[in-house]
């Protein structure tokens, strides 16, 4: 009497079949399943083919009136919703300038000493070490490889220093894979300690390109912060100021998210020959009789062959001065609180 009336039975099925066809994960046939899921992908791309398209109409007819077009839709990554980090370097930042005049890079990196790198290892065996090392040397110019033996860090420091050395790299490697950098800026630090991982050699390059003895240009990315700056001045204090463009080297290393990705190129530069018919084209004969109605021009194009090695490195830790564990101060220790939020960088 009061009760609520029940629905014809020929209405509920006709809900579940619309539940279904939005929700194709739910129906059990695997054929109508992935026929619903391929109708409705291609249902949101013609969507989207229609959007751009009004967006394109809009845009030129803004142009034909002299009227500014509709702004672009930015995505939202991770990057650009990085949280607010109040050591981010900025252009007018007057102390951060003189700091680089007094830190432990400017005198290379003012061209005043050139610099020169000692390469050594751990004190384990590794298969692929060897080779990395090697690839390294052509990499980094005047760097010179010695054997570890069974020295100790600090012994091999106050060696490098002795000799004139700018900055000592330390291969580590765990069962027999490179999987650490240890980079010491010498005669007085600081020491970065940074995880290796994702290592391709240039033999496994698919046409890989073989570097020359030029010194390399080097480009650095997204080194935003403090942290992120002299990090980026250590590993700039690696290679040589005055880069020989001759050579078309190129040594990029990008940090993302606070992954430093290496990469290791070389320009190459070549002519294509391409025929343009005119829009009238013309019926004279040449003296071969043959007419010529296609007229050949020369177009110069630029691309990338990558050389190898490719890596990616993640810094671990800072440390002020040359590489001690026992007594050493540290500038900054990644510890697993700190990923507490996928939006918090700190290079």
């Amino acid at each position: 009497m009061g009760g609520k009336k029940n629905r014809p039975e020929s209405e509920a099925p006709a809900e579940n079949e619309k539940k279904k066809k939005f929700l194709p994960s739910l129906i059990k046939n695997k054929l109508k399943r992935s026929a619903i899921h391929a109708k409705v992908k291609n249902e949101k791309k013609v969507e989207k083919k229609k959007k751009n398209k009004l967006r394109d109409a809009a845009e030129k007819r803004a142009l034909e009136l002299g009227e500014e077009p509709p702004a672009k839709k930015v995505p939202r990554t991770i990057e650009n919703t990085r949280e607010f980090d109040e050591t981010v370097c900025k252009p007018d930042d007057e102390e951060l300038f003189a700091g680089n005049d007094a830190d432990e890079f400017s005198s290379i990196l003012r061209q005043e000493c050139i610099p020169k790198i000692l390469i050594t290892t751990c004190r384990f065996y590794s298969t692929r070490g060897p080779a990395f090392i090697a690839e390294l040397l052509s990499v980094i110019p005047n760097a010179h490889y010695y054997r570890r033996g069974t020295y100790e860090l600090k012994k091999i420091v106050e060696y490098a220093t002795k000799k004139g050395f700018t900055s000592l790299i330390v291969v580590h490697t765990n069962r027999r894979e490179p999987d650490a950098l240890l980079i010491i800026g010498l005669p007085s630090g600081p020491t970065a300690h940074f995880k290796l991982s994702r290592l391709v050699l240039r033999k496994d390059i698919k046409n890989h390109g073989n570097p020359t003895n030029h010194e390399p240009e080097l480009v650095l990315n997204n080194f935003t912060t403090r942290l992120g700056h002299r990090i980026g001045r250590l590993i700039q204090s690696l290679f040589p100021q005055v880069p020989n463009f001759r050579g078309r080297r190129v040594v990029t290393l990008h940090n993302q998210r606070d992954f430093i990705f290496f990469r290791h190129h070389r320009y190459i530069f070549e002519e294509k020959e391409t025929k343009k018919s005119d829009s009238k084209p013309k019926t004279t004969k040449s003296a071969s009789g043959a007419k010529d109605e296609n007229i050949p021009q020369q177009n110069v194009l630029a691309r990338l062959q990558e050389c190898g090695p490719r890596f990616t490195l993640k810094l671990i830790t800072l440390q002020h001065g040359t590489f001690d564990t026992k007594g050493g101060e540290f500038e900054w220790v990644h510890k697993p609180d700190l990923d507490t939020s996928r939006r918090r960088f700190f290079l």
